[in-house]
């Protein structure tokens, strides 16, 4: 293609920047959340750099800092990417028409979360039916461990990876421990899916399931949602937790374009 008067190549500084923010969209996007010495490290640049770096990957939404001196994590809109795939079916067209009918068969507010880094966002809910029903979370974010869609996907790694997914300080903002969290996801990967009772809301109780790829690997999770005054016991949960899972496996084989 013949250039216009007046066009000029990027220059290779250009050129430069684009690849090293691209790598570190990767690099966050991968580990799920980073610090400015692992940028500066992995990318091969000063300190400087990679603040810059970062700065503008925040201003464009591709990470997000909870606070000044925080790991950075992945930003929206690295989750829109994750949500507009070029598959056959993308994660939204698959849990959609699936989050319906789960909410209309429970009457509950049936959710959709995906992990970020050590926390989960919801992106997208159907509410229950009655006036006592869980407001929809879209847009929400909160610690993984103290959601039940987040125990559902973070019991699918190992404890070596969990240590590097969960910082110590989120801990420590709840009291937790890291035996009773490793217990709680043991008790998740033997039954299939997990339970939380007021844990990120007083008010909310609910049952999550995982959605996995076909390596195992944990993609988003359904959850079903109950005001925690009609839902506060290990046998309540069981009850609804069946359609919770059963959701999940329609989901997967909705990704593997198993059903229509």
């Amino acid at each position: 293609m013949r250039k216009s008067a007046g066009e000029r190549p990027p220059s290779g500084g250009v050129l430069q920047s684009a690849e090293h923010a691209l790598r570190l969209v990767l690099l966050v996007a991968r580990r799920g959340s980073v610090t400015l010495s692992e940028v500066a490290a992995e990318l091969g640049v000063g300190a400087s750099t990679a603040h810059r770096l970062l700065s503008t990957c925040k201003h464009a939404g591709f990470v997000r800092q909870d606070r000044p001196g925080a790991p950075y994590l992945a930003g929206p809109a690295v989750l829109e990417l994750s949500l507009a795939t070029t598959s056959a079916i993308t994660l939204r067209d698959a849990a959609d028409p699936v989050l319906r009918d789960l909410a209309a068969a429970t009457g509950e507010t049936a959710g959709f979360a995906v992990l970020e880094g050590p926390r989960v966002r919801f992106v997208s809910c159907l509410e229950g039916r009655g006036s006592d029903r869980v407001a929809s979370r879209v847009g929400m974010v909160f610690p993984a461990h103290r959601t039940a869609g987040g125990k559902a996907m973070l019991a699918c790694y190992d404890e070596d990876e969990l240590r590097r997914r969960i910082p110590r300080v989120l801990l420590a903002e709840d009291g937790a421990s890291w035996p009773e969290l490793l217990r709680d996801f043991a008790r998740v990967r033997r039954r299939g899916w997990a339970a939380a009772f007021g844990e990120s809301d007083p008010a909310v109780s609910a049952v999550g399931a995982c959605v996995r790829t076909g390596t195992g690997e944990p993609r988003a999770a359904v959850t079903v949602a109950v005001p925690r005054m009609r839902m506060s016991t290990g046998r309540e949960a069981e009850a609804l937790a069946p359609q919770a899972v059963a959701a999940a496996a329609l989901i997967e084989r909705r990704l593997r374009g198993a059903v229509g």
